[in-house]
């Protein structure tokens, strides 16, 4: 009843626009990496307010409305699950929890976005301090949210000047052939240099003639414009 209340919630926010343009822009066509998904015409914003409303959802009633054909109910699933996750705290055994239901509930995490507002807070968060071996499980899955996944949560490490697992994922998704892989790896590697610009210099020198296009751009955003020269030529 009360997850059946979060998709009737997040309709009191929809509109007639945002509905047709989110297919669009979560590229929802036959053959795009979005196929089939639907969409009510919810912002993040007002996705965020249900969400906080609803912190009081169990497990069970989060699967639920995760389990939801459409993206905004999804999503509001995650950000409360977020939410639960940075309320522990110090609650290990409700961090793992979470974690573990994460992991057990991929599939429907099945869009960047979903990835990007989730993964760096729970699988990441969750993992600063433990085995990490879980992040090469999931960059070697076949499903390209997974591999997102992997390199996502990274941003939890970047954070702390930890940029061992980051770079080493970076090496392992290089020749992946998705330019979401593309765009989530370069974005990493940027946050890396905003860090310690030296991290990433060594990177592009070892990597840069052989990094996809579009990871390398995205890479070098925030260096100079000699920088940005000098190797997008090479």
């Amino acid at each position: 009843m009360m997850v059946t209340n979060i998709e009737q919630q997040l309709r009191e926010y929809a509109t007639p626009e945002k509905k047709e343009f989110l297919p669009h822009y979560f590229k929802t066509g036959k053959g795009e990496y979005g196929e089939g998904d639907l969409f009510l015409g919810v912002v993040v914003p007002d996705i965020r307010k249900v969400a906080k409303a609803n912190l009081h959802l169990s497990l069970p009633e989060i699967q639920e409305s995760l389990h939801n054909k459409y993206h905004e109910c999804r999503l509001c699933s995650l950000l409360i699950l977020v939410e639960k996750f940075k309320q522990a705290k110090k609650n290990e055994t409700e961090k793992k929890e979470i974690f573990n239901f994460y992991l057990s509930n991929t599939s429907y995490i099945n869009n960047w976005d979903l990835v990007d507002l989730s993964a760096k807070e729970i699988i990441g968060g969750y993992l600063e301090d433990k085995d990490r071996s879980v992040l090469y499980r999931l960059a070697d899955s076949s499903n390209l949210w997974e591999q997102r996944i992997s390199v996502i949560a990274t941003f939890a490490f970047i954070k702390k000047n930890d940029f061992s697992d980051v770079l080493s994922l970076s090496e392992k998704l290089l020749h992946h052939k998705h330019d979401l892989i593309h765009k989530a790896v370069g974005w990493m590697l940027r946050e890396v240099g905003k860090q310690d610009k030296l991290f990433l210099i060594r990177f592009l020198d070892r990597h840069h003639k052989v990094m996809p296009r579009t990871m390398l751009r995205y890479s070098l955003e925030k260096l100079s414009a000699e920088e940005r020269s000098f190797y997008m030529k090479k």
